[in-house]
């Protein structure tokens, strides 16, 4: 898959495409589904498929206070895109400029200007333009004028819940812990992705070294407690040991036992390896089942016996 960050970087005669526009934020089923026809509406005319989509949520320029955490990062926003089969991604910067371009001018520089659009693929709720003034509705009608359609896809809804699969709905099931229902929604394992960075290496004196993730890392943190999942080495910054796949007991939270971890830390012991040196290396962690919630054990003796009793519900789980 191509990555343009700015319209200018299109060649010339790029198109012509057919275009999925959203925020993507968390390339879940719904956001699939628009892709799928996109790949649809493209595989008879010789066209290319793009996504447009943007570097950050717009709210956190436009109303911050309001904005909820991303289920995903940029990094893995790319990587999921990638994984759809899709020709092309141009992530857009949303600054000042872009939440300041008025709908009109989206369309003529962006879509047919850079792009040489022929289909625009939406979903209901899509706003674009300057204080979000454009719709579908206004879409369709500088579609006519510039020479592309305009296809509007249905929600995709849950049957048992007859509800929207939206990325509010799938933070919700994540503060609570539920990722199994997360990921029926997400269609894959929810995950965080960062740098395995240096902690107490209290994990390896109780016999349970674990892989620290870096408080900076990216994607959607669930509730606090342990979980069963995997750990994906994407290597060192030398390219090496790249996609290895590990099983993995996983650990959310601030530690308190011993409390003295400040910040809540995700942490991943992988089963049965106790010599694994994963520091500096840029990691994907997948969280499969949660095991239990986080609670603080009276000594080290009592949280040792429940590690090891993690340990082996966690084999069951990914079994």
């Amino acid at each position: 898959m191509i990555v343009f960050h700015d319209p200018a970087e299109i060649p010339a005669r790029f198109g012509p495409s057919v275009v999925a526009i959203g925020k993507f934020d968390g390339v879940h089923t719904g956001h699939r589904a628009v892709i799928d026809r996109a790949r649809v509406d493209a595989a008879t005319g010789g066209a290319r498929v793009v996504a447009v989509t943007f570097d950050r949520n717009p709210l956190a320029l436009l109303r911050p206070e309001i904005c909820p955490a991303d289920l995903i990062g940029v990094h893995q926003k790319l990587q999921l895109l990638a994984e759809t089969g899709i020709d092309a991604t141009l992530l857009l910067r949303f600054d000042r400029d872009l939440a300041d371009l008025p709908a009109r001018a989206f369309v003529e520089h962006v879509l047919v200007g850079a792009l040489g659009v022929r289909t625009v693929l939406v979903g209901r709720d899509f706003r674009f333009g300057r204080g979000g003034a454009g719709d579908p509705g206004l879409l369709a009608e500088l579609g006519r004028e510039f020479g592309f359609t305009v296809d509007v896809v249905d929600d995709v809804r849950a049957i048992d819940a007859g509800r929207r699969v939206s990325s509010t709905w799938i933070r919700e099931l994540l503060a609570e812990g539920d990722v199994e229902t997360a990921a029926k929604l997400l269609g894959r394992v929810p995950s965080v992705w960062g740098e395995v960075v240096h902690g107490l290496k209290r994990g390896r004196e109780l016999g349970f070294p674990t892989a620290n993730l870096s408080s900076e890392c990216e994607g959607f943190v669930p509730a606090d407690g342990v979980y069963a999942g995997w750990l994906i080495d994407e290597g060192s910054p030398d390219g090496l040991r790249r996609g290895i796949r590990y099983p993995a007991a996983i650990s959310i939270g601030t530690n308190p036992t011993f409390d003295d971890v400040p910040v809540r830390q995700v942490e991943a012991y992988v089963l049965d390896e106790t010599g694994l040196d994963l520091y500096g290396h840029r990691v994907e962690i997948q969280f499969a089942r949660r095991i239990r919630g986080m609670v603080a054990f009276d000594g080290i003796d009592a949280l040792i016996r429940q590690m090891t009793h993690d340990v082996t519900e966690v084999r069951t789980a990914l079994s």
